[in-house]
């Protein structure tokens, strides 16, 4: 074995024909880039959703309404959520990690404890938020309430 009888492994490079080469190869002369204009000299690039001087599509298509960039956004467990979890598995404490490992929630989550629904059992019960009826309702019920 030498290096002129080297070959790259079978299926490892693909059979494309190279541009450049001269006329006879059939990709010479041009070499696939047209005549003329930017897209024929080298270093050309455009920007992203460039369209040939078309107003792009980003432009085009009408802005509605107003997205707040500070805004705090929070997956709401309600209460009749909170006592099916405290009857199916005999819980007194509901914090992040016990949703989290029931799925009600991921690691990156905030939580806000919503009011809908009842709540019969004393649970002591942490999350980021709670509503004003979640929190009377939790308290009523002889459980207390914890902000993270």
């Amino acid at each position: 074995m030498n290096l002129s009888n080297l070959k790259p492994a079978e299926g490892s490079t693909k059979n494309k024909k190279r541009i450049g080469r001269g006329t006879g190869s059939g990709r010479g002369g041009t070499s696939t880039r047209g005549h003329k204009g930017a897209g024929s000299r080298s270093g050309h690039k455009t920007k992203i959703g460039f369209e040939g001087g078309q107003m792009p599509l980003q432009r085009r298509v009408p802005k509605v309404g107003f997205k707040n960039i500070n805004r705090v956004e929070y997956v709401g467990v309600n209460l009749d959520v909170l006592q099916g979890l405290a009857e199916r598995f005999n819980l007194e404490t509901i914090d992040f990690a016990t949703l989290k490992e029931h799925g009600l929630t991921s690691k990156n989550d905030l939580v806000k404890i919503l009011g809908r629904g009842e709540l019969k059992a004393k649970l002591a019960v942490s999350a980021h938020a709670f509503t004003a009826t979640a929190q009377k309702a939790i308290e009523a019920a002889g459980g207390s309430v914890v902000k993270l």
